[in-house]
This record gives C-alpha cells, sequence and structure tokens, in this order.
C-alpha cells in the first residue's frame, strides 16, 4: 500500500516537474494523457492534477504532499507547508493594460477611472489575489475605502463595489484589453506575450516559482513523514546538482598545493595518487558559475581535466522537516 500520496501539476510546469521527477526517482511510467503515473518507489502514489487544485487539496488531506506555485497557495490561501523550492516555473504576477493608457501604475489607473465615475474592468486567474491587492492600495482605500471589489463569474458575484470589477478568465487573458476589460492581473516569465499583445506592465505584484509543500498533519504521521524526507532529499538532490559541476582533474605533485588552494570545492576534494609515480588524481564539486574562473589557473597546473553534470548531490545531514523549512505566501 502507498504511504504517500503525491499530487504533481498539469499545464504550464508539466513537462519541468516530469522531468525532475525522472531525474530524482531515475524511472517514471505513465506520462502524456494519463493522469495516474508511478515512480520508482511503489509506496508513492502520483496523480497528475491542475496547479490551482493542489494547494487545496493538499490542505485538505485528500494528498499528502504536491507540487504547485506559490501563486497558487497565494490564491487558495492555503495552511500548508512549503518544504523546497524546486527553482523552476519562475513566473511574475503583473497588473497589465493597453500600451495606450496613460496610466504608469495601478494607483493612478484606480484613480484615473474613479475619477471619471467609470468602472474598471479586470480580467483574471486568480480572483482573491487581485481583491486583496487591489484592496491594499491607497487609491483604492480613498475613493472605495473598506468595501471589496466585484468579483463575476458565471455562477458567482461577490462584493459591493460595482465601481472595480474582476471578471474570471479561463485562459488567453492577454487576448481580452481593451475590447472585453480595461486590465489584466496575470503571470509573465519575459513579458513577450505581453508586448505581443500591445500590453504594459503598471505593477508587479510577487515572484513565484515551483515548491514542494506537504499537508501539516501528514508531517505528524512519523512513517509518512520519513517517506516525505526520502522525497525531499531526493528532489533536492536534483535542485543542487543542477547547479554544479564535478570535475576530475590530474596533477603533478609540486603542483597539488597550488592548485587546490585556488581550486573552490563543496566541501574536500578527495585526491588519490595516480599509478604513474608523483602523480594525483583530483576529483571535486563546484559551482557551475565558478568554472570559467578556474579554467586558466587548471590550464597552467593539471592535466586531463573531465567535466561531468552530477544528476544529483544529496545533503543528507541537512534534511530536516523542522520550522526553519516554513515558508509564508502572503
Amino acid at each position: 500500500m502507498p504511504t504517500v500520496k503525491f499530487a504533481v501539476p498539469k499545464g504550464s510546469i508539466e513537462a519541468a516537474t516530469f522531468k525532475i521527477l525522472e531525474e530524482a526517482w531515475h524511472s517514471i511510467v505513465g506520462s502524456g494523457r494519463t493522469y495516474r503515473i508511478r515512480l520508482s518507489d511503489p509506496e508513492i502514489e502520483v496523480k497528475v492534477l491542475r496547479p490551482q487544485e493542489i494547494p487545496t487539496y493538499v490542505q485538505e488531506g485528500f494528498y499528502d504532499i504536491g507540487i504547485t506555485g506559490k501563486d497558487w497557495i497565494r490564491e487558495a490561501k492555503a495552511d500548508i507547508k512549503i518544504l523546497l523550492d524546486l527553482e523552476y516555473g519562475l513566473v511574475k504576477q503583473v497588473f497589465a493594460v493597453p500600451e495606450h493608457f496613460e496610466s504608469s501604475n495601478l494607483t493612478e489607473l484606480i484613480g484615473e477611472f474613479a475619477t471619471k465615475k467609470k468602472p474598471l474592468r479586470i480580467s483574471t486567474e486568480y480572483l482573491t489575489t487581485t481583491s486583496s491587492h487591489i484592496k491594499e492600495n491607497s487609491a483604492y482605500k480613498r475613493y472605495f475605502g473598506d468595501i471589496s471589489p466585484m468579483i463575476i463569474t458565471p455562477w458567482l458575484r461577490v462584493g459591493e463595489n460595482r465601481n472595480v470589477q474582476i471578471f474570471l478568465s479561463f485562459g488567453a487573458t492577454e487576448a481580452k484589453p481593451p475590447e472585453d476589460v480595461d486590465a489584466i492581473f496575470d503571470i509573465t516569465e519575459t513579458g513577450t506575450t505581453l508586448a505581443q499583445n500591445k500590453l504594459k506592465v503598471i505593477d508587479a505584484v510577487m515572484e513565484s516559482s515551483a515548491v514542494l509543500v506537504a499537508n501539516k498533519d501528514s508531517l505528524r504521521d512519523v512513517k509518512k513523514r520519513e517517506k516525505i524526507s526520502d522525497m525531499v532529499a531526493l528532489l533536492k538532490g536534483v535542485v543542487e546538482g543542477r547547479k554544479k559541476l564535478h570535475i576530475f582533474v590530474n596533477v603533478k605533485k609540486e603542483n597539488l598545493d597550488s592548485l587546490l588552494a585556488n581550486m573552490p570545492a563543496l566541501k574536500k576534494p578527495t585526491i588519490s595518487t595516480l599509478s604513474e609515480d608523483g602523480w594525483y588524481g583530483v576529483n571535486t564539486i563546484i559551482d557551475k558559475n565558478e568554472f570559467i574562473q578556474i579554467v586558466p589557473i587548471m590550464r597552467k597546473l593539471a592535466q586531463g581535466l573531465v567535466v561531468m553534470d552530477p544528476r544529483q548531490i544529496l545533503p543528507l545531514d541537512e534534511i530536516r522537516l523542522d520550522n526553519d523549512m516554513d515558508e509564508k505566501i502572503s
């Protein structure tokens, strides 16, 4: 029987998620159209869901852990524990308006529409985040006080303020202005799609990335907690491995001390004697961004440099599911 139920996201970060799972568990069965996949560990049951659903489902205990975006955790106001930033799916949440609008920020936009007594219409998939951020704006407070913007969906209308209306978008949000709405609240990676649709960013709200999250009750279960700790170690190993290089180099005895003095290492390099007298092999892990700086040094002092991308680097002594790993999304 599986000990841990694991929800992973479908959609824009699906491919990157499947890649990190494959690198962590070395085997994954069932991608594409299926919603149930298998890892090499039979104690983990995996299901593919929309990332919007995962924070709530993990909070309610349908799943013990999941992968979703920080943006959806904030939108759901989910009471869950973030265990690990997986460092992919990097996006920004922004407000954007047509390029011809004079407003250069959200405060000006709200003020312009309020003084003209014209309803401000906004399209978004992030209804609660949009409403909360607007209510915190100084211009909104000045013109409308504490009342909430009106949120409009096909099945629901909440909020008292008809002068600021937030419409649920089912996708292609950037295509809505200017005919259907005046502004959008959406995510962007590079800003290219916004520019192609003649939109400009007037406010950045938060940065988001894919994170591993857990149900708090699941972490109190001893058996599940142990399995989740193992999963964190494997995934963190991939995250760290992507930042490092594994290098092997041969060096003469007289150059060894000088080489070691100029070589950064994850901890301490491994040094071994070679079959040829007076030669040593040095084996170490370095940050990728350090490699270019040390090539000239190695070229002068060493021979036979071999460079490899490590699949995983597991800091086993550092994996602790304690309060230090918690992060608040607000």
